[in-house]
């Protein structure tokens, strides 16, 4: 029987490379992320949607949305005495996957989130790979825009032209609803189809239609 050897927990250092959030969470800033993957001590996990992964990602990065995050999975991918860093955009969706592999892991892997995502490794001009081909815009972004609009331009209609287009905000409205309570985004797996969003990354429950 193989015995592991529990990780001493994550302190600020004199660099300030690895902090504790107030939530109790371990965060690494990217400098330190790079050096871990550089000399091999981490896998580094990203928890952003595959539209966003294929316009744009690190390399060495493996997918693993959030929307179907399945902690014991990533805590499983690691070699022994490797972290698990996990990154997003900006870092929140990060923080929540964290919290998740951390409840998970205990004492057995040292877990990370990348402190300000994706777009703070950028800003340290660390290299990412680009595919021009892919929209700038997620999948989500795109629904929640042609939400907005659709309401607001129904909202306005029903107010300054006639009352019965108030059933297109309410359409949306039920739409929004039903894909609440059942996990599946017909108009998701709808956006996701259009010919800049596709990609031949799979795993994304908004990709698929289902957004639970």
């Amino acid at each position: 029987m193989t015995t592991l050897t529990p990780p001493s927990p994550a302190t600020k250092s004199a660099s300030g490379v690895t902090t504790e959030t107030r939530d109790g969470l371990s965060e690494a800033n990217p400098a330190q992320v790079d050096q871990w993957l550089r000399s091999g001590e981490a896998v580094l996990i990203d928890v952003r949607e595959p539209d966003e992964h294929a316009r744009e990602h690190i390399r060495g990065a493996r997918l693993a949305p959030l929307s179907v995050f399945d902690a014991g999975a990533i805590l499983a991918s690691a070699r022994t005495g490797q972290r698990v860093v996990l990154h997003c955009r900006s870092g929140r969706r990060s923080s929540d996957a964290c919290r998740v592999a951390m409840s998970v892991a205990g004492n057995r892997v040292e877990v990370f989130t990348m402190s300000g995502g994706i777009e703070a490794w950028k800003r340290l001009g660390l290299p990412v790979e680009v595919d021009v081909t892919v929209s700038r815009i997620s999948v989500m972004r795109q629904v929640q825009l042609l939400i907005g609009l659709a309401v607001l331009g129904g909202s306005a209609l029903a107010w300054f032209v006639d009352p019965l287009f108030v059933g297109i905000p309410a359409f949306f409205g039920a739409g929004l609803t039903i894909a609440g309570a059942s996990g599946t985004c017909a108009l998701a797996s709808l956006v996701s189809k259009m010919p800049w969003n596709r990609t031949t990354s799979k795993g994304s429950c908004c990709k698929s239609g289902s957004c639970g």
